[in-house]
């Protein structure tokens, strides 16, 4: 009876033992650092009133003026210092459009060995829909996740 409790205690110290083993081994093990590849685009804001009053698009490259959007406050926590030397930025203005209903977006984005193209879609109402009658100005803030030349069609 003795035997057999000595044995059964034995036992389980070496479970306990084995356990904890294992438990320590996987606590220490490395965490493999993933390598998270970014879309080669982001649209950061779409509005459809606050843009200029003319059809035009800028493309901001240089470091001066991507900064200027930090500062924007309904861009804030969508552009951080890292994008400034990485990533370029593209505004896209649909202009003046008598009311309501109206915006401008990014159709396609397509990466070639030396540029980044893309291709700006603007819409416009249905025919007889129910519109604000308000002048409106649409306007798009487009982050491209590269510092290549952009090409805008």
């Amino acid at each position: 009876m003795i035997k057999r409790l000595i044995d059964s205690t034995i036992k389980m110290k070496k479970t306990i033992l084995l356990s904890a083993m294992v438990l320590l081994l996987f606590s220490c093990s490395t965490t493999k650092k993933m390598n998270v590849e970014k879309p080669l685009f982001e649209v950061l804001l779409q509005q459809n009133d606050g843009g200029a009053n003319i059809n035009f698009y800028e493309i901001l490259s240089e470091s001066n003026e991507i900064k200027m959007l930090l500062n924007d406050e309904k861009l804030k926590g969508k552009i951080n210092s890292t994008d400034v030397q990485q990533s370029n930025f593209v505004v896209l203005n649909m202009g003046e459009k008598p009311t309501g209903g109206y915006r401008i977006t990014v159709d396609n984005v397509t990466e070639t060995e030396k540029e980044i193209v893309i291709t700006v879609k603007e819409i416009t109402p249905e025919p007889g829909a129910m519109l604000i009658q308000q002048i409106s100005y649409p306007y798009t803030v487009v982050k491209i996740n590269s510092k290549k030349q952009i090409v805008i069609k």
